[in-house]
């Protein structure tokens, strides 16, 4: 992670996202500029909450771990999204690990300032609200797609939840087969069950695995598997 001092793009994205409507002060505020790059940790689970994060560019993959000592799939996150806010709100260690899925920024405000500050207020409450109420559904939605789909339609729903708006229309997204082993991990499945299905979502011509690669050919199929559920 590195802090950026940049005050223009800082005070860009307060702006962009009206974050400075949540605190009953203009000056003062301990905002920090935080990049993450690619596959780097953002939050440990169990680790103590320091700081309230808002994701305002890239996207992260959030998990959980299970007894086995796996993790499951529960959501991708995008801009905008507040990262601690149930620990916040709780007074509880960090439930979920935090990874950044490519370049991430983030703006940060320490717990302790946001404890005696604005825990009260109004529009601050309002906003952490909207974004609990939201991962409870998107959560319900995890937990009925781990229990009850089968692993085709997991593994579509990750490659559309792992799409990029600008990769719509693209030929596709490609994803590296070395990462299988880790994603049929968080699909709850073995890496030999997702390598049959990804043998015959080839078979079918909705992927193509090419060396180290694996490319979407048909969306529309893909998007018909996924029966309409992201991990978002």
């Amino acid at each position: 992670m590195k802090y950026m001092q940049d005050t223009e793009l800082l005070e860009r994205k307060l702006k962009q996202y009206e974050l400075e409507k949540i605190v009953n002060q203009t000056n003062g505020v301990p905002w920090s500029l935080q990049q993450y790059e690619a596959n780097e940790k953002i939050l440990l689970e169990g680790a103590k909450l320091e700081t309230l994060l808002f994701l305002v560019e890239g996207r992260v993959k959030i998990t959980s771990s299970v007894a086995t000592g796996k993790s499951l799939l529960l959501r991708f996150a995008q801009p905008f999204s507040i990262i601690g806010d149930i620990e916040l709100i709780r007074d509880i260690p960090v439930q979920s690990e935090v990874v950044a899925v490519g370049s991430c920024l983030m703006i940060g405000l320490p717990i302790n300032y946001i404890q005696h500050h604005i825990m009260h207020h109004p529009p601050f409450l309002h906003m952490l609200l909207q974004h609990v109420s939201y991962k409870l559904q998107t959560c319900t939605t995890a937990s009925r797609i781990n229990l009850l789909a089968t692993v085709e339609n997991k593994f579509a729903s990750y490659l559309l939840s792992t799409l990029t708006p600008e990769q719509g229309n693209n030929f596709g997204m490609e994803l590296r087969t070395s990462n299988i082993k880790e994603i049929a991990e968080v699909l709850g499945t073995t890496y030999r069950h997702l390598n049959r299905v990804i043998h015959s979502l080839t078979e079918k011509d909705v992927i193509e695995k090419d060396n180290h690669l694996i490319r979407v050919r048909n969306w529309q199929e893909l998007r018909r598997l996924s029966n309409g559920i992201r991990y978002q």
